[in-house]
């Protein structure tokens, strides 16, 4: 069993999907958009980017994705660009076990050029 730091506390190998504790997700989730709220309404922007930031490494918050994109989602049977359909309750352990972060480079950049100063 393979076990790592996670923003979230000890992540260990998920082994099953039944054993996620659904409702303590939820509350992590909820009170880290609460505290994002908070910031911004605060105007501390410097908290609000380390919020952000938190929320995207969150183990919490990978569990929830997963579960929104493979359960709960209207789409669900749809397969992405991936050309993948995720079903079972095993398919999504290997998704979140096998997850290293998201795409950190934009696919394509275009250059859009500008007349110049109009003043």
């Amino acid at each position: 069993m393979v076990s790592s730091l996670t923003t979230n506390g000890l992540k260990k190998q998920l082994e099953n999907w039944n054993q996620i504790k659904w409702k303590r997700i939820n509350k992590l989730i909820r009170n880290l958009r609460q505290r994002i709220f908070r910031a911004r309404k605060l105007g501390d922007f410097r908290k609000l980017r380390n919020l952000q930031k938190l929320m995207q490494r969150s183990y919490a918050n990978l569990l929830l994705s997963v579960r929104r994109i493979t359960q709960t989602n209207q789409g669900k049977a749809t397969a992405g660009i991936d050309k993948e359909i995720i079903n079972t309750p095993e398919q999504r352990v290997t998704l979140v076990n096998n997850w290293n972060g998201g795409n950190l480079k934009p696919t394509r950049r275009v250059e859009i050029p500008t007349l110049g100063c109009m003043a």
